[in-house]
């Protein structure tokens, strides 16, 4: 049977630290590749500022160097809400033949009990936890825990930089640093 991480976020933008996670993950556990899959409308976050077009670019930009990563865009072609259940089972329909690794952050890590259908969710998908700065990793729910390096690098913050004209010189990857530039993103 196949393994596949999940890593799924609004990319707005993707960055290194991203990139880091999955490529950790990955090794970790051993699976055989990593998924990113950019949400439409994440149901816990703001609506992203960024068209959703231009973040598959951005995350295809990112990954284009790694062949054990690819870009799903299930979410962003389903619209409204991306809820994880819905991915989930949408996945498992397409692809009977592998197992999912779910990747989240202590952030949502502590907040499971408030995910769409978590009890069954669990039962669908095995969570893959990992660190972040300032978060535990406590939940109720069955997650498998990563202990990797943790990078304080946040999409919020490198919109932030951007904005007070600071450089993300090496908190993106090169190629989605130029469409940064390119697109004038995130800038007054």
């Amino acid at each position: 049977m196949k393994k596949v991480g999940l890593l799924g976020g609004t990319f707005d933008p993707p960055h290194i630290g991203h990139l880091f996670i999955a490529q950790e993950v990955q090794h970790r556990l051993g699976l055989d590749e990593v998924w990113f899959i950019p949400a439409y409308e994440a149901p816990h976050k703001a609506k992203s500022n960024t068209d959703a077009d231009l973040r598959l670019q951005m995350v295809q930009a990112a990954i284009n160097d790694n062949h054990q990563f690819r870009m799903n865009a299930i979410e962003v072609e389903r619209l409204g809400k991306s809820y994880t259940f819905d991915t989930i089972k949408l996945l498992q329909e397409k692809h009977p033949n592998t197992a999912f690794h779910f990747i989240i952050g202590a952030d949502l890590v502590e907040s499971l009990h408030t995910w769409h259908h978590i009890d069954e969710l669990v039962n669908m998908v095995t969570f893959a936890g990992v660190g972040r700065p300032g978060y535990k990793l406590e939940t109720a729910y069955p997650v498998t825990f990563i202990e990797i390096p943790e990078l304080e690098i946040s999409s919020s913050m490198i919109r932030s930089r951007i904005e007070q004209g600071a450089s993300v010189r090496y908190l993106v990857p090169n190629a989605v640093f130029d469409m940064i530039k390119e697109q004038e993103l995130y800038a007054e």
